[in-house]
């Protein structure tokens, strides 16, 4: 049976869900409350709540249930460790998906780093999401192993959790129409194409967001938060071992454009995920 079919099945009460978690106090992130319910599950996603038969049935006993964190825009390798041991450590905290600008280990090996990063992060409990990082676009003073081109980046732009490319403004041309640079925003278009803008206001933050650029994770304060909010853009809160601005920026946020946020680390060092926590530790 198709897994489409499993699902609707199974929220239909056609067949047993897999799992109940009964009697749980659901965190609804739609509606914004908490309510009593069971939380039924088949084939590896939630069908249903309410009263559902299931093979298994786990009684939370008023406990808690929400969704997992996200980390939304992270440098792994920073973190000194494979995929498989950061799993192992945010996991237990709640981090069930983060996404991932490998660009560490692709200016030492290029594409065959990015590819194993990949592979690593395979059949692992935490679900991996990668943004390609542009490296053409590096100063010429620093030693690079490698650099990707964007017919590097179409050998991977394609693939299911590549999300787009990360941290383009680098890119040299990117404003004055080169043709390298203009063929990456291209390529990226279906995409996401994430930002790197700090103190960039005005003029030349406009010529950021008509290039497609939508988010930013690097924001001074206050009002360079206000001003991407004004032109469209999503702001990421960053609380991690090379940037903090979540008391800037917090309080921008309200009812109305909480959906214009979301919560990254952009890296974290070993102790800081040990003492600290990771999304976690800015949900607290």
């Amino acid at each position: 049976m198709h897994r489409y079919q499993d699902w609707i099945k199974a929220g239909q009460g056609e067949r047993t869900a897999d799992l109940v978690l009964k009697n749980a106090q659901v965190i609804d992130v739609f509606s914004g409350d908490i309510h009593e319910s069971s939380v039924a599950i088949a084939a590896g996603m939630i069908v249903g709540f309410g009263d559902y038969q299931a093979r298994a049935i786990i009684d939370l006993g008023g406990k808690y249930v929400c969704p997992g964190f996200i980390d939304g825009h992270i440098h792994l390798e920073r973190s000194l460790v494979t995929p498989s041991e950061f799993a192992k450590i945010v996991v237990p905290l709640g981090t069930t998906s983060l996404v991932t600008d490998p660009c560490d280990i692709a200016v030492v090996l290029g594409l065959d780093g990015i590819r194993f990063m990949m592979e690593a992060s395979r059949d692992l409990p935490l679900s991996f999401y990668f943004l390609i990082p542009c490296l053409s676009g590096f100063p010429e003073k620093e030693t690079f192993g490698a650099r990707l081109s964007s017919s590097d980046l179409k050998m991977v732009l394609h693939l299911d959790t590549v999300l787009g490319v990360s941290e383009l403004p680098g890119v040299p041309g990117l404003f004055s129409g080169e043709k390298e640079a203009l063929e990456i925003i291209r390529m990226a278009a279906h995409k996401r194409i994430l930002g790197h803008a700090l103190s960039v206001s005005g003029r030349a933050l406009s010529a950021r967001v008509i290039r497609g650029i939508t988010s930013d994770h690097e924001c001074a304060g206050h009002d360079e938060g206000l001003e991407r909010l004004h032109h469209g853009m999503y702001l990421m809160i960053r609380e991690g071992t090379g940037g903090q601005n979540l008391e800037q920026l917090l309080p921008l946020v309200n009812e109305y454009n909480s959906s214009r946020f979301m919560f990254v680390t952009d890296e974290c060092s070993p102790d800081y995920l040990l003492e600290q926590g990771h999304i976690n530790a800015l949900v607290k």
